[in-house]
């Protein structure tokens, strides 16, 4: 694939990114992408290998080696069909997926893997651009309903390809707009929202219809849907945040992360808030605590608020800054990352525990009270520190779904972790006409995950209604 001796004669090459200094004073994607030759030439790079490990390493199974063999020879048309046979929205991962595949990729084990998500992105980009990217509605109806409850990855995905069955496909979204946490919880800096809007459209235009500000289990009894659909799929996600329950809990200034991010991407999109506070880091010391992908949001989100400082504390010891590849390749390594929020000048603190939220004189927040852990998170004794704080933000990952409302009234069975029991083989509930995918199933992962979910889960539908199914899985 590629260049035959390209992995020894190309170097390496990312996308830049804009100055801190500059990017932080906007909400707006800030990433400078290559230039067609030079994308290119780093599809020249890929080695051919006997064995695609980036395989073992992507979860929607796109064909990776495929497309940046295309790239080099400069067929991006058919590069962009190829990258769309496994993955309905490769704009989406290659902003927001931290590349499993790179890790996974053989160039990796010299640290200079193929730049895929880099790729990836390029591709559906000048797809968009090109117009090769258009509705692909149904030859036949089938004469079937399905209901998908929720529009992130794993909703859209499976909604999309159910259409494209020719399946009548309605979308139940709570929220203003479709979209999901891709829209209200991942900010506009990393994925601009009009990404989304384009999908929408063109989703409309295959057959699917959505219905927004719709919350089902609330604005309408969940069993309504199941009587009203031949299949109903299950695709709310785990929103249920995981708490800090400590002394201080209570006082004025400590929120989950996923409200306050939600809160900005609706200022940013010109929505009304709900009848709620104000959550806003301007002006203030704020401790994020949480070392994940959402503690990251949170931490460029308060820069371009005002913070006066952010500083992200983790109750995890501190990753090697380089893995040992001969233990981790090709899978996912636990080694030091730095997002680009983080290096906009979060301070970052390991081995922390959090034990009182202590409030100031107003009876407000005002400070954290922490203790360093060891290996085993025991406190180690003598180790206890304050930071000031004036806005804290909870950012310690989701439990399992929701369960009041919608997952209550339909009854379906919840596995050991309280996510909606399913095998990967059927998607389906304990109740024969409803299906389930992504997070609302697996628990809290990636968007890349969610999407794959989606897929199979269609395909899954798609036998139960008519008996056999084309769909890929």
């Amino acid at each position: 694939m590629g260049k035959t001796t390209g992995f020894m004669e190309l170097t390496r090459q990312e996308r830049t990114y804009a100055p801190a200094g500059d990017r932080v004073r906007h909400y707006d994607e800030f990433v400078n992408p290559l230039s067609d030759s030079a994308v290119s030439r780093q599809g020249g790079r890929c080695m051919d290998c006997g064995i695609p490990f980036c395989h073992n390493g992507c979860p929607v199974n796109n064909m990776i080696p495929d497309w940046n063999d295309l790239v080099w020879k400069k067929d991006w048309q058919t590069a962009c069909d190829t990258l769309h046979s496994t993955n309905n929205f490769p704009e989406f991962t290659g902003r927001i997926c931290p590349a499993p595949c790179e890790a996974a990729c053989t160039l990796n084990l010299d640290d200079q893997p193929v730049t895929i998500k880099t790729i990836e992105c390029a591709i559906v980009d000048k797809g968009w651009e090109e117009g090769w990217i258009q509705p692909l509605p149904p030859r036949v109806k089938t004469g079937k309903k399905v209901a998908v409850v929720g529009s992130g990855p794993a909703g859209l995905s499976a909604a999309q390809q159910l259409a494209r069955a020719g399946h009548d496909v309605s979308v139940y979204e709570k929220n203003r707009r479709p979209g999901g946490l891709l829209r209200y919880g991942i900010p506009d800096f990393k994925m601009a929202k009009s990404l989304i809007d384009r999908r929408v459209r063109q989703m409309e235009r295959e057959g699917v219809t959505f219905w927004t500000s719709m919350a089902v289990g609330k604005d309408i009894p969940a069993d309504r849907l199941a009587e009203h659909y031949d299949a109903v799929v299950l695709a709310g996600g785990s929103e249920q945040p995981r708490d800090l329950s400590i002394p201080g809990r209570e006082l004025d200034g400590v929120h989950f992360a996923m409200d306050f991010l939600t809160q900005q991407n609706r200022r940013n999109a010109g929505e009304p808030l709900p009848n709620e506070k104000d959550i806003l880091a301007s002006g203030k010391k704020v401790i994020v605590i949480g070392g994940g992908d959402t503690g990251s949001d949170c931490v460029g989100t308060s820069f371009r608020q005002g913070a006066v400082s952010v500083t992200q504390i983790e109750i995890m010891p501190k990753p090697p800054a380089h893995e040992n590849k001969d233990l981790t390749w090709p899978n996912w390594p636990m080694k030091l990352r730095t997002s680009t929020s983080q290096e906009e000048g979060a301070d970052r603190e390991w081995s922390v525990a959090t034990a009182e939220f202590v409030a100031g004189p107003d009876g407000k927040l005002a400070a954290l009270r922490c203790h360093e852990v060891d290996g085993n998170f025991q406190k180690i004794d003598g180790s206890e520190f304050e930071l000031d704080a004036e806005l804290v933000l909870l950012a310690m990952g989701f439990t399992n779904p929701v369960k009041e409302g919608m997952l209550e009234q339909l009854d379906v069975a919840l596995d050991d972790r309280n996510n909606v029991r399913a095998t990967t083989e059927t998607y389906r509930t304990s109740v024969s006409n409803i299906f389930t995918a992504g997070d609302m199933r697996r628990g809290q992962s990636l968007v890349v995950w969610a999407i794959r979910e989606g897929r199979q889960a269609a395909r899954a539908v798609d036998e139960y209604l008519q008996g056999h199914s084309n769909l890929p899985r």
